[in-house]
């Protein structure tokens, strides 16, 4: 599955080794205080889900291609990888802009603190690394793979409407019931920017979760019209769904970036071998690649070295 739309309740731990002998537990290591650049063995962190396993893989391939020796650690909640993450248990994460932005921001300034996290890339990111600086952490360049909330209807209804971007399905003026989650009713990227940004007569929402196979048969049938998912969702074909664009940029710019403990991580190597990733892998191969691992039952290990080699950037 793609990545969920907000905390992942806390679980069981699991660690897992790539390239070397596993490790302790998060629990049990001191922190480290490493200088920059003094360490060649380096913890990649996942948040548990397909697509964090998968860039968790390639930035585990593309370090050890750069000499490191790496291991996995797959922690399925922010509130316990981030702090792993300053402390030095883990090295580097590949994180999203404008929802770690909000994160660190809500961590710093209060759960009521405004948002800094924006459609607006730059920006975004500008936010982010002041918020990650002062923290140890450094936040590299983002790629050009996005994975932000999305809106999908059938295609026959889009090629009944002549549907391609959300502006097209405002401008029909039809009542649309939208199956997604509770909290669409409130939030500003679901139900009310829908209708306040792209005029669409939202008539009630469908509380069906984010990108579900309940929520996409509902759309498959006739009982709602559309649905709120991801822009990497691997699954829309298997539904006969297509997204619509969003035109006037009501989603934030979630855009994947590589965020590493400054003094672990922090130095030009990990940053050239991570960068390597970023001019490649777009937001049509993620999709591609979740749908390896999640339609066709293959390990994100395989697929992510797959194409990796495939794209040159590692070794066969």
């Amino acid at each position: 599955m793609s990545r969920p739309r907000g905390l992942l309740p806390a679980v069981c731990l699991l660690l897992c080794a790539t390239g070397c002998a596993a490790g302790p537990s998060l629990e049990d290591r001191d922190a480290v205080t490493a200088p920059p650049g003094d360490s060649r063995r380096l913890t990649v962190g996942s948040a548990g889900f397909t697509e964090s396993d998968l860039l968790a893989q390639m930035y585990a391939l593309l370090l050890q291609e750069a000499g490191y020796r790496t291991k996995i650690l797959s922690v399925t909640n922010r509130e316990l990888y981030e702090p792993a993450l300053e402390r030095g248990q883990i090295d580097v994460v590949a994180e999203y802009a404008a929802t770690f932005a909000d994160w660190l921001n809500a961590k710093v300034n209060g759960a009521d603190a405004p948002t800094v996290g924006s459609p607006d890339p730059v920006a975004t990111m500008t936010a982010l690394r002041g918020l990650a600086g002062p923290r140890g952490l450094t936040v590299l360049d983002a790629g050009r793979a996005v994975d932000q909330n999305a809106f999908a209807v059938t295609a026959a209804f889009a090629a009944e409407h002549r549907l391609k971007t959300l502006s097209d399905l405002g401008a029909t003026g039809l009542p649309v019931r939208l199956a997604a989650g509770d909290e669409c009713v409130r939030r500003p990227y679901c139900a009310p920017g829908l209708r306040k940004v792209y005029g669409i007569d939202v008539t009630a929402v469908d509380p069906k979760g984010v990108g579900t196979t309940p929520a996409k048969q509902a759309v498959q049938n006739g009982q709602d019209q559309l649905v709120l998912t991801t822009t990497t969702d691997a699954t829309l074909d298997d539904f006969g769904l297509v997204l619509l664009a969003d035109d006037k940029r009501l989603q934030n710019a979630d855009h994947i970036v590589p965020v590493v403990n400054r003094a672990r991580a922090g130095n030009a190597s990990v940053t050239r071998a991570l960068a390597r990733l970023n001019t490649v892998l777009t937001t049509a191969d993620l999709a591609h690649l979740n749908e390896q691992v999640d339609s066709w039952r293959r390990l994100p290990e395989d697929v992510a070295r797959n194409y990796l080699v495939d794209r040159g950037l590692v070794a066969g």
